[in-house]
């Protein structure tokens, strides 16, 4: 016989509890103000590259002049023109430059050129407010603070906070502006509009609703609490038990509540998923890469399938692909992990062709800074702009949007050791990004704070 007293059980789970926090409870109910598409079903998945793309080796100018700097400034980590895979653009105001994808990407070649179901997005990333090379050396531009760092960059693209104190992602505030902050209406975890596949970020977490946190491949089980032994049931059962007791503190009747609702959504979430995988159902034809992106992605696509027996009409995604923090070895980590990342976008989008919903999912990617334009011998330091890549059904596809800098070092865009400034913001992104998914035109602002200082809002790559 199992013993445990309340003292013992209590403090053997509060080890759980920041985990648990990131399993509260949407406290709202999904009312979305004034969307045309309320009734239908609408997903956002980032795909967070973690450590700084070196995003232009991503999509490489083709033409004779473009090209002819970008090799001068990439020096040894300049790829050969006949080896990329041109772009076949349907919007022609590029000046008559042409582009090329990486010779690892041919999956998105075929979305972009074929499918006409990908957009590039150049020279993004995070602004206060448009800011030119003039601006930024004589120190009279906003800038957002701590460039160039990791943490700090990825926060920047996370919150949109700029040189505000914000506690608050962007998908965040989408979830509070979709919702009604009443706890009685929705106590399930698991009908969050926000599900973190990689761990809790700044980019889920809102005022009053919180992200439902989940494993690369479903709902990380409370261990020791499940199983048919003798032993595994009876510790159920006294668990179960010290949560239903009559508990004397706020804190104690809290904690006993969030642990509930974990338990009943993991295996809520646990048992759908398993009415889509096999034995149940057979996989996805689309055939995931073995990879962590692919692992989660294929997740992702699952937890779609399953969104009726959820009761969700919104979703936001979060996945993460880790190692593009390329200071060394370059040459060969980078065209693996683009490749990975080709694969990985394919494989998600064939899915959401399957389950006929391709025009609900719009999978967007990020990246803390693009990279230097300049080799330090093996790699490539922190920088500044770089292509975000969106595909999906809605998405207004075969396109590039923005202007593609010249990749000249010393030249208009280079603000010193070959970090380009960006010409679009995060927030511009972000925005449009958020139309889409059904935020009322007079909520987006409290979305991106530093949107009222630039001119066009939404970059037009999502059909609404």
């Amino acid at each position: 016989m199992l013993k445990m007293n309340r003292r013992q059980m209590l403090r053997a789970g509060t080890g759980a509890l920041a985990s648990m926090l990131a399993r509260m409870p949407q406290l709202a109910a999904t009312a979305l103000e004034g969307s045309a598409a309320s009734a239908e079903y609408r997903a956002l998945v980032c795909v967070f590259l973690l450590g700084g793309n070196d995003s232009f080796n991503m999509v490489v100018p083709l033409s004779d002049a473009e090209y002819a700097e970008y090799s001068r400034a990439r020096q040894d980590l300049a790829l050969g023109r006949t080896e990329l895979l041109p772009l076949q653009p349907l919007t022609r105001d590029l000046g008559g430059a042409r582009y090329g994808l990486h010779p690892a990407m041919p999956e998105l070649e075929a979305l972009f050129n074929k499918g006409e179901v990908c957009a590039v997005i150049a020279n993004v990333g995070p602004l206060m407010q448009p800011t030119t090379k003039a601006a930024y050396l004589d120190g009279s531009a906003d800038l957002p603070p701590q460039l160039f760092s990791h943490v700090d960059q990825q926060n920047q693209w996370h919150c949109l906070h700029g040189t505000r104190v914000l506690n608050t992602g962007w998908a965040g505030r989408i979830s509070d502006a979709l919702t009604v902050p009443d706890f009685a209406s929705n106590s399930d975890p698991a009908a969050a509009i926000n599900v973190s596949l990689s761990g809790r970020t700044p980019f889920q977490s809102g005022s009053h609703t919180v992200p439902y946190t989940i494993g690369p491949t479903g709902p990380v089980k409370f261990t020791g609490l499940h199983g048919v032994s003798t032993r595994s049931l009876t510790r159920r059962k006294a668990f179960e038990a010290l949560l239903e007791a009559d508990h004397s503190t706020v804190y104690e009747r809290a904690f006993a509540e969030m642990q509930q609702r974990a338990l009943v959504s993991a295996e809520k979430v646990s048992n759908a998923l398993a009415t889509v995988r096999p034995p149940n159902a057979p996989p996805f034809k689309t055939g995931f890469p073995p990879s962590a992106l692919g692992s989660q992605l294929r997740t992702v696509a699952e937890m779609i399938a399953i969104r009726h027996q959820l009761n969700v009409s919104r979703q936001i995604f979060f996945v993460a692909m880790a190692g593009f923090d390329t200071h060394d070895r370059q040459r060969e980590k980078h065209p693996a992990l683009l490749a990975d990342l080709s694969r990985s976008l394919d494989a998600f989008y064939r899915a959401t062709v399957a389950m006929n919903i391709s025009s609900q999912v719009t999978t967007f990617t990020a990246s803390e800074f693009g990279r230097t334009l300049t080799s330090n011998g093996d790699g490539t330091d922190h920088g500044w702009g770089g292509v975000q890549l969106v595909v999906g059904g809605a998405v207004r596809g075969r396109s590039i949007y923005g202007s593609y800098p010249v990749l000249q070092l010393k030249g208009e865009h280079d603000v010193g050791g070959g970090r380009i400034i960006p010409t679009l913001s995060s927030d511009q992104y972000a925005i449009t990004l958020a139309r889409w998914f059904g935020v009322p035109d007079a909520q987006l602002v409290t979305i991106a704070p530093n949107i009222v200082n630039f001119g066009a809002r939404d970059l037009g790559f999502m059909r609404l």
